[in-house]
């Protein structure tokens, strides 16, 4: 039988991770052809979320758990789970129920039709309209930046064959945005069209900070137009500023007595330049920031404690 690891990252889910075990084993139990695994890491909970993961693996030895010693954050835990599983696939899903066990199917349905990749892609969502579309800004922006051609609006919601997750342990990547590797590992995908349903149970642990974080990774680990974006607009302001520092020069010459140069123009120039400059420190800062983590080199994670393996 082929085994398929099931892979999820958890965070104060205690209310979750129960019914997303039974979820995914009443699957399984409609594809008998196949055994499962599902590995669960969770990030440190302060909530009984380790307790309910014990108490399930007490009674499944197919339910693992890996238990940080600290959180980690959502991509060095999600992707060192990844690196944990050894099945013929790899199924990676939120434990929060917004990624809908039944989609397994569908999945392995494409995998045995050859796909090494099969992602599910969010066409609608019932979360904010005003998030939604947010999301379709950044997107295409990062398509039309990026060096590759990155998928949009999926959250690493799929199937993975074991070549494909091979690859990734070898890129030994200490902060990996894995939604930017798939594409640039470059095999075929398959897309499997959903609708995201709200969180049931429990809050979002996603804040204004983690998406930033993410989306600016997704900019520099695929991208180096910001950077260039930059030298160039740099020059083309270098060159406005002078040639009207020319033409202030002759029409001063010639209007010497009548014509005043005034605050305005030097307080307008002084504050144009300075907002541009921060900008594009800033954006060079976000490039050092992820050259400095790539030198670290520290581990993805720290465990604490493993079940069942």
């Amino acid at each position: 039988m082929k085994l398929i690891s099931i892979v999820s990252g958890c965070f104060n889910e205690e209310h979750n991770v129960a019914e997303l075990c039974t979820q995914i084993d009443a699957v399984f139990q409609e594809l008998p052809g196949y055994d499962y695994e599902v590995i669960l890491i969770d990030n440190s909970s302060t909530d009984n979320t380790v307790e309910v993961l014990r108490e399930i693996g007490s009674r499944d030895h197919r339910i693992k758990v890996i238990v940080n010693s600290r959180n980690f954050g959502v991509l060095r835990s999600g992707s060192h789970a990844l690196m944990q599983a050894y099945g013929d696939a790899v199924i990676a899903m939120a434990s929060d129920l917004q990624d809908p066990p039944q989609l397994i199917r569908e999945f392995i349905a494409k995998w045995e039709e050859g796909y090494k990749i099969v992602l599910a892609i969010k066409t609608h969502s019932e979360e904010s309209r005003l998030v939604y579309l947010l999301r379709t800004i950044y997107y295409q922006t990062v398509k039309k930046l990026a060096d590759i051609e990155l998928v949009a609006h999926t959250t690493g919601f799929g199937l993975y064959d074991r070549k494909v997750i091979d690859v990734f342990r070898q890129l030994n990547d200490p902060y990996p945005y894995f939604r930017g590797l798939i594409s640039e590992i470059g095999f075929e995908i398959a897309k499997i069209p959903f609708t995201q349903p709200t969180r049931k149970r429990g809050i979002s642990k996603s804040n204004f900070y983690n998406l930033y974080d993410v989306a600016m990774l997704g900019f520099t680990s695929h991208s180096k137009v910001p950077l260039r974006l930059a030298a160039m607009l740099g020059f083309a302001m270098s060159l406005l500023s002078l040639l009207a520092a020319i033409g202030y020069f002759i029409y001063k010459l010639i209007y010497w007595e009548s014509f005043p140069v005034g605050q305005a123009p030097i307080v307008i120039g002084l504050f144009l330049f300075s907002s541009v400059q921060l900008f594009f420190i800033g954006v060079v800062g976000e490039y050092i920031g992820a050259i400095h983590t790539q030198v670290l080199k520290r581990p993805l994670v720290v465990e604490k404690e493993r079940i069942n393996f």
